[in-house]
């Protein structure tokens, strides 16, 4: 077989390159240096069908303690008026745009549906609607991509953000949504802000979003809650109704989730602006690493399989998909058993809005904390 076929022939086995038969796209949830200047990030775009990007500050806050930017910081240290928050900005911006050249042909190839690049605003300004507003605007003006969007965390004052940035023809990713209810807020919000884009005379086949929905760390929480439990219960129904719960919830709420997404978008108020060419705010999951080594290390991909979704994974995540992965549809499958896990939990008293909520308040001091950990190494490295 000559070089070419035996290519498509490992292509076509590869358990990424599958996932797009479930109209799945495998986006990249890393960000570094020399991923995009030393050909790794072409070979996955090439042979894994890796169709984006995803960025937040803890990824960068590794790869400049690890020592990536050390010649581009040093390039800085004459600059007069520049703090840590400007040289990492600089710093971003600069992979963020070479990282959405090399998936530019991605975006065009995919007719804009991917090929994307994700740059986070300040999460220091979670909770100030009109300060994430001026961010992501002077961020989108920065970075002068198409194929870029900016980070939106999905908090009360995040989501009115949302939706003025899309109504302003700016691509979005709403993060840190835990919550099914949240979820449909943000949808809601992505219509609206279409809606009045498209009022304002604007090609909505431009424009992009995606609503990036939690997953381990759903499962972390409420294993912990029904763990402790579990040590102090000696009913033996109620033991197994528990036991029972563990390692469902994250994906149940996906599955309950997905469902909301495709009710939402085929409303016919989504439809008369899918005829003037807008396309669906895809769900994307987050947070797919697998936390609890006694699940299987691929579970929520393998189990939030379907169409018109997103999986943005970490390195470890992709190679051990492309490994030992079985892709199928499962978004659809038994929603009746979610539906019955939702319940079982309600029934032993955790109550999901309490942990969804947790989870979205140390979701924000988790990233805030990551910033001030990034700021820190950038100072350092400045001063080396």
């Amino acid at each position: 077989m000559n070089p070419v076929g035996t290519l498509e022939t490992a292509k076509a086995a590869n358990p990424l390159i599958q996932l797009q038969t479930f109209g799945q796209s495998i986006w990249l949830d890393y960000i570094r240096r020399d991923l995009l200047k030393g050909g790794e990030l072409q070979r996955l775009i090439a042979e894994d069908g890796v169709r984006g990007m995803t960025s937040n500050p803890s990824i960068f806050e590794k790869a400049i303690a690890g020592g990536q930017y050390q010649d581009f910081l040093d390039s800085l240290a004459g600059r007069a008026g520049l703090n840590a928050k400007g040289r990492y900005e600089l710093l971003a911006i600069r992979d963020i745009q070479d990282a959405a050249d090399l998936l530019g042909p991605v975006y065009h190839s995919t007719k804009k549906r991917d090929g994307y690049v994700s740059l986070e605003v300040s999460p220091y300004l979670a909770h100030d609607t009109n300060s994430t507003i001026d961010e992501a605007r002077r961020l989108w003006k920065s970075v002068a991509r198409q194929n870029l969007m900016i980070k939106v965390p999905g908090t009360a004052e995040g989501i009115p953000a949302f939706r003025q940035l899309i109504s302003e023809g700016i691509n979005v990713n709403v993060t840190l949504l835990f919550a099914q209810a949240v979820y449909e807020e943000v949808a809601a919000a992505f219509i609206d802000g279409v809606e009045k884009f498209a009022a304002s005379g604007g090609d909505v086949s431009k424009l992009a979003s995606v609503a990036s929905f939690f997953i381990s760390r759903i499962d972390s929480l409420v294993d912990s809650l029904v763990g402790d439990q579990l040590k102090k219960e000696t009913d033996a129904a109620r033991k197994a109704k528990l036991q029972g719960i563990l390692g469902k919830v994250a994906i149940a709420n996906g599955k309950l989730t997905y469902e909301a997404y495709q009710r939402i978008f085929s409303t016919p108020r989504w439809k008369a602006l899918a005829a003037k060419g807008a396309q669906t705010q895809r769900v994307l999951w987050a947070s797919t690493s697998t936390k609890n080594p006694n699940y299987r290390d691929v579970l929520y991909i393998e189990e939030l399989i379907g169409p018109d979704t997103v999986n943005t994974v970490p390195p470890a995540t992709l190679d051990a998909f492309r490994d030992h992965g079985k892709p199928r549809q499962s978004l659809t499958e038994d929603l009746d058993g979610a539906r019955k896990t939702m319940a079982d939990l309600a029934g032993v008293g955790i109550v999901m809005k309490d942990v969804t909520d947790k989870l979205t308040a140390d979701g924000v001091k988790l990233f805030a904390d990551a910033f001030d950990t990034l700021l820190a190494a950038v100072e350092k490295s400045t001063k080396r």
